[in-house]
C-alpha cells in the first residue's frame, strides 16, 4: 500500500517570522602581489566555486574618444599574442570556466568564473586575457557591425529613447554619464585608439583583485604567479580623471520626443542626485524604496493597482563614483500620459506633506533587511558588495550604516528628505511616443543613444 502524507495541523502551521537583526558584511583578507596590486580574498572553505575580478578604473571619464573604454573591455578576450577568439572561448569552455565583462561607466570589470580545482589551469589564461590582448582588426570591424546594428533595434524602443534623454538632460550631452553614442562614434573607433587606451590605463596600479569562494594557498600563489610577479607599470601613474558635476542642461522643463507609431509612450521623470558618499544617500536610499523601488511602492499602488495605468512602474537611484540620479519610469498607453504624469507628481507630493505611517515604514524596512540579507548569502553576492564599495573607495563600514539608516530613520525624517528631494521644479519630464500635446518636442531625426 502506497505511503500517503497526512496534513495535519501542525505541519500546515507557517514558521515563525523573526526580525532581520544582524546583518554582518564578512571582511575581506587583503594581500598584496609582488607588483604591489591588492588582492581581497572571501574565503569560502566549504564552496567549489570560485570568482576572481580584476576592477580597473578605466571608465568613460577616462576616455579621449567616446566609446573607447566600452570598446577596449568588451576585445579583451576576443584575441591575444597566442590565442585567437574562438580559442580564448574553448579553452574555458572546456573546464567549464567563463569570463564575464559586463558593462560600467566607471569601471572595467573582468571577472573569471570557475570551479577551485581548476584554478592552476585556467587563472594562466585568465592573466593572458588581461595583460595581453591585441584587439584585431577583424574582431573590431564585427564589434562595430554587432554595435550598430543593436542602436538600430534599440532606436526602436521608446524606454531607450526616454532613459537616454533624461540622462542626457541631467547630466549634460557631453558629460561621461550624460553623453550618448551615435553610429559614427562607432565608425571613428580604431585599433590604435584601444591600444593606447588600454595602456593608459590597463595597469596593475590601476587594478585591484577581488577573489571568493574556495580561496586556497594554492589560488593565491596562481594569482601571484601570473598577475604578480612580471606585470609592472612602465611608465608614471597617470592622474585618475574625475567626473565632476559638469554644466547640465538649465531649467528641469517637460520635454516629448515624437516617436510615430509607438504603442506607449515611455515616460521618464528624473533628476541630479549623488554617490553613495553623500550624507543623505541612505535616507534618499529608503525614501526611493516608499516611492517606487518594490513592489509594494507608492507608485505601483497606485498607478497600476489602481488607476490600471501601467504594467509596471519604478523608481531608482542610481549611484556613480562621483555623481548621481534618481528618476521614475514607466510606459502607459498614449492616451494616459498626462494623467500618469499628475499621477505621479501627486505621490510625489504626498510624501513632502505627509509623513508616512509607521506600518507602511515597517513593511519597507523588512523588505530592505531581506534584500541585503540575501546579498550576503554567498560568495558570489558578497564579492559584488565588496567590490562594489572598494570600487567607489568607500570603506566597508558603508554597508552597516546603510543598515543602520534603515533600522533607524523616522517617518519624519523621510518626509524632510521628500521635502527636499522631491520637489517637482528639480525634475525633468520626459515623454516618449505618439504625438498627444503640444508640449515641446523633439524630432527622431538624428536621434541620440548610447
Amino acid at each position: 500500500m502506497a505511503n500517503t502524507t497526512v496534513l495535519t495541523a501542525k505541519n500546515r502551521t507557517a514558521p515563525p517570522i523573526h526580525p532581520v537583526t544582524n546583518l554582518d558584511l564578512p571582511e575581506p583578507v587583503l594581500h598584496r602581489l609582488d607588483n604591489g596590486m591588492p588582492l581581497y580574498v572571501l574565503d569560502f572553505p566549504g564552496q567549489e566555486i570560485l570568482k576572481i575580478e580584476a576592477v580597473f578604473r578605466a571608465g568613460r571619464a577616462c576616455e579621449v574618444k567616446r566609446l573607447t573604454s566600452r570598446t577596449t573591455a568588451r576585445l579583451l578576450r576576443e584575441g591575444t599574442s597566442g590565442k585567437k577568439s574562438a580559442e580564448i572561448a574553448e579553452f574555458f569552455d572546456f573546464y567549464g570556466a567563463s569570463v564575464s565583462i559586463p558593462s560600467n561607466l566607471d569601471t572595467a570589470n573582468i571577472i573569471l568564473y570557475t570551479l577551485s580545482r581548476y584554478a592552476p589551469d585556467v587563472i594562466p589564461a585568465f592573466a593572458e586575457v588581461i595583460r595581453d590582448p591585441v584587439f584585431p582588426d577583424e574582431e573590431l570591424i564585427t564589434y562595430q557591425r554587432t554595435g550598430i546594428q543593436e542602436l538600430s533595434v534599440e532606436l526602436e524602443k521608446v524606454e531607450t529613447v526616454a532613459y537616454r534623454k533624461v540622462t542626457e538632460l541631467i547630466f549634460g550631452e557631453n558629460h561621461p554619464y550624460g553623453y550618448n553614442s551615435v553610429e559614427d562614434d562607432y565608425l571613428s573607433l580604431q585599433r590604435t585608439d584601444l591600444q593606447a587606451f588600454y595602456n593608459n590605463w590597463y595597469r596593475p596600479d590601476n587594478c585591484f583583485l577581488v577573489a571568493s569562494g574556495r580561496v586556497d594557498d594554492k589560488v593565491i600563489a596562481a594569482i601571484n604567479r601570473h598577475l604578480g610577479t612580471d606585470w609592472k607599470s612602465t611608465a608614471a601613474r597617470q592622474d585618475l580623471p574625475e567626473a565632476g558635476r559638469g554644466a547640465s542642461s538649465p531649467n528641469p522643463s517637460k520635454i516629448h520626443i515624437s516617436h510615430p507609431g509607438s504603442l506607449q509612450t515611455a515616460i521618464k521623470v528624473g533628476r541630479r542626485a549623488f554617490g553613495r558618499n553623500h550624507p543623505d544617500y541612505d535616507g534618499l536610499y529608503v525614501l526611493n524604496t516608499v516611492l517606487g523601488g518594490y513592489f509594494g511602492s507608492r507608485l505601483m499602488t497606485s498607478i497600476r493597482e489602481k488607476k490600471g495605468f501601467t504594467y509596471n512602474i519604478y523608481s531608482t537611484l542610481d549611484a556613480y563614483l562621483n555623481d548621481g540620479c534618481f528618476y521614475i519610469a514607466t510606459e502607459v498607453n498614449t492616451e494616459n500620459t498626462a494623467s500618469a504624469v499628475r499621477a505621479i507628481l501627486a505621490e510625489m507630493k504626498k510624501l513632502r506633506e505627509k509623513p508616512i505611517g509607521e506600518e507602511e515604514l515597517g513593511m519597507v524596512r523588512n523588505y530592505l533587511l531581506g534584500m541585503l540579507l540575501n546579498g550576503l548569502d554567498g560568495p558570489l553576492n558578497v564579492s559584488d558588495i565588496v567590490r562594489g564599495l572598494l570600487a567607489e573607495g568607500l570603506p566597508l563600514s558603508v554597508f552597516s550604516r546603510l543598515v543602520n539608516k534603515i533600522n533607524t530613520i523616522t517617518p519624519g525624517e523621510i518626509q524632510h528628505l521628500a521635502c527636499k528631494y522631491l520637489n517637482p521644479d528639480d525634475f525633468w519630464i520626459v515623454t516618449v511616443g505618439q504625438d498627444t500635446s503640444p508640449t515641446r518636442k523633439i524630432q527622431r531625426k538624428n536621434p541620440q543613444i548610447v
